[in-house]
């Protein structure tokens, strides 16, 4: 897959079939337009082209809501992509200038002239451009004068899939990992940067790696402790995670602590990889540390069973 963080240089193509949208967690029924397009290249000898959009535009218009989060990264976003075969990614900057675009003026300057589009594919309903004016009504009005064909993906096929980012956030804020990955088509994945913490977990006898997450938008699931796999440097272990603020002791910031099995080695300042599998139980306070250690004992013997 090509990567173009500008169109000031993208190649003349042979065909392209194009589609556009955010595509934020490329869920399942992403990867049914995704699959669409790609065939549809094939069949016209084309080659298929996806506009996204970063940062996600709801960030850029609405900078003051602070619930505004992200189920992946655009680095997750695009191995995502390529793993269903887009050839060409655009990654368009989304900035308040180009938030003001209107709908006809985009479809001219950037997908006719500048991409060349001749076949486009969106999902249902989809709008775009300056207060989301624009349409397959719109898009459907233009092409015939602009060179290109156009094509919605029918409301029947959207809804037999019947699934959102929007109902992925909701079940991932809400602890239910098994849930999302249903309707992701993927367990839902969470990376960060191995920091210093209060090393609480050490003394416990669970030692516990402090991720943080380069990107504020990333959406860190519900309070609880979850069955995971660990990704450290290509290798996969088993642990077990707890995402909270540590009630028992000083009900303090919101951290995300793992205690990876079967590992002794010091990874401060490497990348980890999550791979959430299961919902074990909620975060809550023990009335001693030794319930807590206790718990924490039952919590590892049932991530290995889940795992």
């Amino acid at each position: 897959m090509k990567i173009y963080y500008s169109l000031e240089n993208f190649p003349v193509l042979n065909c392209p079939v194009l589609t556009l949208g955010t595509f934020d967690g490329v869920h399942i029924g992403h990867q049914k337009i995704l699959s669409h397009i790609n065939d549809m290249a094939k069949s016209v000898n084309g080659e298929s082209v996806l506009m996204t959009f970063h940062p996600h535009p709801r960030a850029v218009i609405f900078p003051d809501q602070r619930d505004i989060r992200m189920i992946s990264t655009l680095d997750e976003k695009i191995a995502l992509l390529e793993q269903h075969g887009i050839e060409h990614l655009v990654v368009q900057s989304f900035t308040r200038d180009f938030s003001m675009l209107n709908h006809d003026t985009f479809i001219r300057e950037y997908l006719v002239k500048k991409i060349g589009v001749k076949k486009m594919v969106i999902g249902y309903d989809h709008q775009f451009g300056h207060d989301r004016k624009g349409s397959f009504a719109e898009l459907q009005s233009l092409a015939p004068q602009l060179g290109f064909t156009v094509e919605e993906i029918p409301e029947q096929d959207i809804n037999d899939v019947a699934v959102s980012s929007t109902r992925i956030r909701k079940a991932l804020f809400e602890g239910r990992v098994e849930d999302a990955a249903g309707l992701l088509g993927y367990n839902y994945t969470f990376s960060g940067r191995v920091v210093k913490g209060k090393q609480l977990g050490r003394k416990l006898g669970f030692p516990t790696a402090n991720l943080e997450c380069p990107d504020p938008l990333k959406l860190v699931p519900a309070n609880g402790v979850y069955a995971v796999y660990v990704i450290v440097n290509n290798v996969k272990y088993k642990g077990v995670l707890s995402i909270g603020t540590r009630p028992t002791f000083d009900n303090g910031a919101r951290s995300v602590e793992v205690n990876i099995f079967d590992f002794d080695r010091d990874i401060y300042g490497e990348n980890v990889k999550l791979i959430f599998k299961n919902y074990i139980r909620s975060d809550q306070k023990f009335d001693s540390v030794d319930a807590l250690i206790e718990q924490m004992h039952r919590d590892k013997a049932r991530s290995l069973e889940l795992l």
